[in-house]
């Protein structure tokens, strides 16, 4: 019998619902943020405290990939720019 302090472990990851997360290096981020122009706040955001971002380890200040399966454009990519949540 499980005791009620003891807490289940679920990989949100493992999910068949999650699509891939990865979080960018400092220089992926650059090169991304000159081919669009654009500044890492202006991006959309995700906070901190998301469940799969806690598993990632991300922190605030990160820039997220995230890679989702589509039965009609095949892959699609977007990115998230991870705040304090």
């Amino acid at each position: 019998m499980e005791k009620s302090s003891e807490k289940l472990s679920v990989k949100v990851t493992d999910h068949v619902f999650v699509p891939h997360h990865e979080i960018l290096p400092p220089k992926e981020v650059e090169k991304f943020l000159k081919k669009y122009n654009v500044r890492i706040d202006q991006l959309p955001y995700i906070l901190s405290t998301d469940p799969v971002m806690k598993e990632k380890g991300a922190k605030p200040g990160d820039l997220i990939k995230i890679t989702r399966k589509s039965k009609t454009a095949g892959e699609v990519t977007y990115y998230r720019y991870v705040i304090e949540g």
